[in-house]
């Protein structure tokens, strides 16, 4: 399941009408808040789905919240809708489904009562900027009634009994971005604990992200089939783009995430990255580690065009658009429109349109905001080959770094053009770019025997049906364009204080 929630389930293979298998299902929460549960078969083809978009709350500025019992009931719906879709095309559900995996937007987090299984408050957004800790919690705490938990444990909890003998657990990816979970023992530690003042008895156990790690009660759909895998959904990304270690890939939705799978070394960044878990696939499989970097703007900024200028009405009108001009006229476009994530880390950032004359048209805005999602990828990209060392990259054949590439952004053709362009190496978009479901699937897979390592990890398989941008540009003109992107982000320092 999946909040970005990915839940995945995965099915036995027994054959039906069609000759064909059903092997997994994905439940799927993402940044836009939709919650999605996707059925796939053993050669990892969607074969059934559905999707629920559901309510996001901003009682204050900075401020944004989601209802527990909200993402339940549209759990419980995207099941039942995408069984009932599978089942109507010929698949046999019922009997086939194998395995259910999860994934989840990292970093909410919500407290309910262990004694009544309520919520105790809304769940607390990854982007939400409080501080501020809430009264029945602080009771919940005192009293020993209160368990704490991202979005995986919540699900995980009340898919497997919730009051009556539910499991409280998270996997090692989610419980690394609490910050509280140590990266060498790969649990929680115990210093910072005790600094934050966190008893550990509210903490939920940490496991692995492929392992059984319970089976679905009566009341749910599918009752009795095993949950065997939990990811985050960056993590569960980098399985199902199956980066092994030097491979890197790219989420490109509201924000962007970039990891590189670093083995099983963790890298320290001095370079504005975050160390984190990859995966670990089984309770006794060596861990592999990550460098991470998060772009707060890649999307959005196409959202912004959309909903705060008018320049388009929907998101997929901008790369017809971009695409009227071959440059972007010397506009350079920033989006720090509170500031810069990796690797500037400027709190004190706003976001700036520079270099605009009075030949500038919107398609040269449009062009530059395309550009300035590229040109942070690049960044984070470029301090991933200082930090892990550029013996450490996955090359092809012709001696090119490649980007793996997935999200609802990487539809656009241009911006994908635009990236490998900027690169100067291949990026590499999959046939099916809901690479977040897949991964989760594949680590629930390698749970109960459907997959094995190396059907997932075959080197050149998976880019078999996916599409390969080649960089156009000449290396001269792209070190021009770097340099005018480094002046450009250099102009949105120390605007934070600007009077209105």
């Amino acid at each position: 399941m999946s909040v970005r929630d990915d839940t995945r389930a995965l099915c036995d293979g027994t054959k039906v009408k069609r000759d064909r298998r059903i092997i997994n299902c994905h439940l799927e929460i993402e940044i836009t808040f939709r919650q999605r549960f996707i059925i796939y078969d053993r050669e990892a083809r969607a074969v059934g789905s559905h999707q629920v978009e559901f309510t996001q709350f901003y009682p204050q500025a900075g401020w944004i919240e989601h209802d527990p019992l909200e993402i339940l009931e549209s759990a419980r719906v995207c099941m039942t809708k995408a069984i009932d879709k599978a089942t109507a095309d010929g698949h046999n559900v019922d009997k086939g489904l194998k395995a259910i995996g999860l994934s989840n937007q990292r970093e909410t987090t919500l407290v309910w009562s262990k004694s009544t299984g309520s919520p105790l408050y809304n769940a607390i957004v990854w982007m939400d900027a409080r501080t501020k800790n809430v009264d029945a919690v602080k009771q919940a705490v005192k009293s020993g009634d209160a368990l704490f938990g991202t979005i995986d444990t919540w699900l995980i909890w009340n898919l497997t009994g919730g009051v009556n003998g539910g499991l409280h657990v998270t996997d090692v990816s989610n419980a690394s971005r609490t910050m509280l979970m140590n990266l060498n023992t790969l649990d929680w530690d115990t210093p910072t604990l005790k600094t934050l003042g966190i008893p550990a008895s509210i903490l939920p156990k940490i496991i692995s992200n492929s392992e059984i790690i319970g089976h679905i009660t009566k009341g749910w759909p599918i009752a009795g089939v095993p949950i065997s895998g939990c990811l985050g959904d960056q993590h569960a990304a980098m399985m199902g783009q199956a980066c092994r270690k030097g491979e890197a890939k790219g989420t490109y939705g509201t924000g962007a995430f970039i990891l590189i799978n670093t083995g099983e070394e963790i890298v320290h960044s001095t370079h504005g990255l975050l160390s984190t878990i990859a995966f670990k696939l089984g309770p006794s499989a060596p861990a592999n580690y990550a460098l991470e970097g998060s772009i707060a703007i890649a999307g959005a900024a196409v959202q912004w065009l959309r909903d705060s200028l008018g320049v388009i009405n929907s998101a997929g009108e901008i790369e017809a658009l971009a695409s009227q001009v071959d440059s972007t006229g010397g506009v350079y476009f920033v989006p720090a429109f509170n500031g810069l994530f990796a690797p500037w880390w400027r709190d004190d950032a706003r976001g700036v349109c520079i270099g605009i004359t009075r030949f500038t048209t919107k398609a040269h805005i449009a062009r530059a905001v395309l550009e300035s999602m590229c040109f942070q990828v690049k960044d984070v990209l470029d301090s991933m080959h200082k930090d892990a060392g550029v013996k450490g990259a996955v090359i092809n054949e012709d001696g090119e770094f490649l980007l793996r590439v997935d999200g609802g952004a990487t539809v656009n053709n241009l911006l994908m053009q635009i990236q490998a362009d900027l690169l100067g190496s291949p990026v590499v978009r999959p046939a099916d770019i809901e690479t977040t479901a897949l991964g989760a699937a594949y680590a629930a897979g390698l749970a109960v025997g459907v997959w094995t390592e190396d059907d997932i990890f075959v080197p050149g398989e998976k880019g078999k049906s996916a599409e390969t941008f080649k960089p156009v540009l000449g290396e001269e003109l792209r070190k021009k364009k770097v340099e005018s992107w480094f002046k450009a982000v250099s102009r949105t320092f120390d605007l934070a204080d600007l009077s209105l």
